[in-house]
């Protein structure tokens, strides 16, 4: 039996901005099968095991965290008001060094309650912490309980960097390959495995082009954080004599299968060099602002026509992995940055949020809009709140006035994981004490202060 989304505002988010107000859409399986405006015809009605009222509500596609650090959910709070390199080593690098398989395993599931609870779909996790050999595959086992898209881009770095996360060219390779081979395509299509190099100055030319080589072969994509900050794009200069970007192109590995991440010091060469080769940017807001590395060229890579997804990026540098929070901050940002208050709309950030992650993603045929044959990855949010009423504008009020405590229901590959803003998937208060028992046994490993209640 199908389900049937009804008397909702539609914003379908297609490549005709098409928006039914009221609509409704209708699943079968995991694929969205019928949508339109006004009322449903009553033969859909009668074919529907499951109606939904939508009324008063946004009938969004799910949103994409193309970037976070799901490890980070145990320290969020431990590091705040520092610049990224103190950060790293006051906080990251020992917790990171001491987190087992057990306590990945629940960062994740907290990390992916709370990117449902905000109304994200799909989420890429850059991880890169490998204390355990296992810590990998708990991430994955997270994702497949709580039924969320996963994209686990296998972090490695080879030089530079804090001895704990150093690795061979063959450790990297060896590993990501048992990963690819083991999960890739796995929970009806719902996991994928790429490769997940650091950050430049981490990373040699050798194992760079190495890994991208196995990635194009595979059909994956290549995630990698680039030009954060000032300080990291001077280190490549001093090193290699180029900057990200630049150093990316002339080894030959840019192009749609690579993600840039931050990309907040990318000069006018850049720009066209990303422009050219179609690689996507996916920009973290909220984590560039608290660690007061910088505003991203938004504007300037949107007139380039440089796909731009969103990232939270990991709960160490956010706080939190709230999708609707980064809404308007993406906007925000944006105009604060520019002085130009019509520089970034309502609809411009949402299509970051789900076109551009589609693409980030590796699946921007399937994800990303509601259309007819495209994956039921659905999210209804509810505008019947003081904080929205009364509402003018349904978009304006998602990215302006609501958040993540207005999604009201989210449906994966067709499957209800959340509905009247209820966790259908799991236990969420079991899973939550779980984590915080975990939680202090770590920090006490580690040598973290810790006032963890």
């Amino acid at each position: 039996m199908s389900i049937l989304i009804e008397n909702g505002a539609v914003f379908t988010l297609d490549d005709n901005a098409t928006a039914h107000q009221p609509g409704y859409l209708q699943v079968q399986g995991d694929t969205i099968s019928a949508i339109g405006p006004g009322e449903a015809p009553d033969t859909l009605r009668a074919q529907s095991g499951t109606v939904i009222d939508a009324r008063k509500m946004a009938v969004l596609p799910g949103l994409v965290n193309s970037h976070t650090h799901l490890f980070q959910t145990f320290i969020r709070g431990l590091a705040d008001d520092k610049p990224l390199l103190e950060w790293l080593r006051t906080c990251i690098w020992p917790v990171a060094g001491h987190m087992d398989s057990y306590e990945s395993r629940l960062a994740g599931m907290v990390g992916f309650i709370e990117n449902l609870r905000s109304g994200a779909t799909a989420v890429i996790d850059h991880q890169y912490i490998h204390a355990d050999p296992h810590n990998d595959d708990s991430f994955i086992g997270a994702a497949q309980d709580i039924g969320l898209r996963l994209l686990l881009a296998r972090g490695w770095t080879d030089t530079n960097y804090s001895p704990m996360f150093l690795e061979t060219q063959e450790q990297i390779i060896a590993e990501t390959t048992r990963l690819y081979e083991t999960y890739h395509g796995s929970a009806d299509g719902r996991i994928r495995v790429e490769f997940g190099p650091l950050i430049p100055w981490g990373c040699t030319d050798e194992t760079m082009l190495k890994t991208y080589e196995l990635a194009k072969a595979w059909g994956v994509g290549t995630h990698i954080h680039v030009a954060e900050t000032k300080g990291e794009v001077e280190t490549n200069l001093e090193a290699r004599g180029s900057r990200h970007v630049e150093w990316l192109s002339q080894a030959g590995i840019l192009g749609p299968d690579v993600q840039l991440v931050h990309s907040v010091y990318l000069d006018d060469h850049e720009l066209d060099l990303a422009a050219e080769s179609g690689a996507v940017v996916v920009h973290c807001p909220v984590s560039n602002m608290y660690l007061a590395s910088g505003a991203a060229r938004i504007n300037e890579m949107r007139q380039r026509g440089i796909p731009i997804a969103l990232g939270t990026d990991g709960p160490g540098s956010n706080n939190n992995q709230d999708m609707m929070e980064l809404l308007k901050t993406t906007a925000l940002l944006a105009k604060v940055s520019t002085l130009d208050a019509n520089v970034i709309l309502p609809e411009d950030v949402l299509r970051m949020a789900c076109r551009g992650g589609a693409y980030a993603f590796g699946m921007p045929d399937s994800i990303g809009s509601l259309e007819v044959g495209r994956k039921a990855d659905i999210v209804l949010v509810d505008l019947n709140s003081p904080f929205a009423v009364p509402v003018h504008n349904p978009l304006s009020a998602v990215v302006y006035c609501l958040n993540s405590g207005a999604v009201d229901t989210v449906l994966v590959d067709g499957n209800i994981l959340m509905r009247d803003k209820q966790i259908l998937v799991v236990d969420e208060e079991a899973v939550l004490e779980e984590a915080r028992a975990a939680c202090r046994s770590l920090m006490a490993r580690a040598g973290v202060p810790s006032g963890l209640i």
